[in-house]
């Protein structure tokens, strides 16, 4: 029994750019795994993927730094092809190849208190797959897989249809301002939140970027401050970090803004490099002594 299990693809990302193609491991798993290894190991933690043959290096990377790895075999990788113009804002993505959606069967020999699920397209981990893990743990859901849809390689952005089958099934959801509005309709952040918990989520996380976030919980708003960083290197993977930083604190029974704190605290040293976060919990804390930011958040 694992404290927490993170279910979702590693993909094969090739970033285009004016002066380079690079190739790399990415996805939600992948950063959220590297997040909680870098954290004491007194929460137990295990991720769940399926990728292609071909493509088993990323698992043997992670499993070289401690990560233990559940794998099933996939007929391919996810595979997102990113390319950006002089301008970063000016990107074009692609899916030019698609993993095999995880099944009920592959779970069922797979046993944890929380279960987070790092979806990247809308038919990752089905409403079925969902109803059947809730049975079994916590169900902690990142939004952001379930508002892609692929058609002919092209990403298209869509609301999420089976939420409300889902989100009856789920205690914890991160979204961002954009994913709230996309699935709820509504552009304010706590109304956005009451709007979920009344569908049935019990921990409702929404992060705001430099405005912080705010967490609801039992009818209860907690205004989580953002922390400034040292510079700004590369924002990829920081939800997946808050997302890590989060569980870990709660699954030590620590309240819910003190494991804000230390999920924003982390984000901000992870926003400082490239890569997955990298850092420690002395370096969390150091960030945490700080002055927070308190800015207000405009619709």
């Amino acid at each position: 029994m694992k404290d927490i299990c993170c279910i979702g693809h590693i993909t094969k990302d090739k970033i285009i750019t004016p002066r380079q193609t690079v190739y790399m491991a990415g996805g939600t798993s992948f950063y959220f795994s590297y997040a909680i290894n870098h954290l004491p190991d007194n929460v137990s933690f295990q991720l769940v993927t399926k990728l292609g043959e071909g493509e088993m290096k990323a698992v043997d990377d992670m499993r070289n730094v401690g990560i233990d790895v559940l794998t099933y075999p996939s007929r391919h990788t996810v595979y997102f092809e990113n390319k950006y113009g002089e301008n970063q804002n000016d990107r074009t993505q692609r899916v030019l190849e698609r993993a095999d959606p995880f099944t009920i069967e592959e779970m069922k020999s797979v046993d944890a208190r929380v279960y987070h699920l790092g979806t990247l397209l809308n038919d990752d981990i089905s409403p079925e797959l969902v109803k059947y893990l809730s049975t079994k743990g916590k169900i902690s859901i990142d939004a952001q897989g379930y508002l892609r849809e692929v058609r002919n390689q092209q990403v298209f952005a869509i609301d999420w249809a089976d939420k409300r089958e889902i989100l009856a099934n789920t205690d914890i959801i991160k979204v961002n301002e954009h994913e709230m509005e996309v699935i709820t309709g509504l552009r304010n952040p706590r109304m956005a939140a009451l709007r979920l918990a009344e569908w049935g989520v019990k921990e409702v996380c929404v992060t705001l970027g430099s405005y912080g976030s705010i967490i609801l919980v039992d009818g209860e708003f907690h205004e989580i401050p953002a922390y400034e960083p040292k510079e700004i290197v590369d924002a990829t993977g920081c939800g997946d970090t808050y997302s890590a930083g989060y569980l870990w604190c709660r699954a030590q029974g620590m309240d819910v803004e003190e494991s804000g704190r230390f999920a924003a605290a982390m984000c901000t040293r992870k926003l400082e490099h490239s890569g997955p976060f990298e850092g420690t919990v002395e370096d969390v804390q150091a960030v945490l002594a700080t002055t927070p930011c308190f800015n207000e958040y405009a619709e």
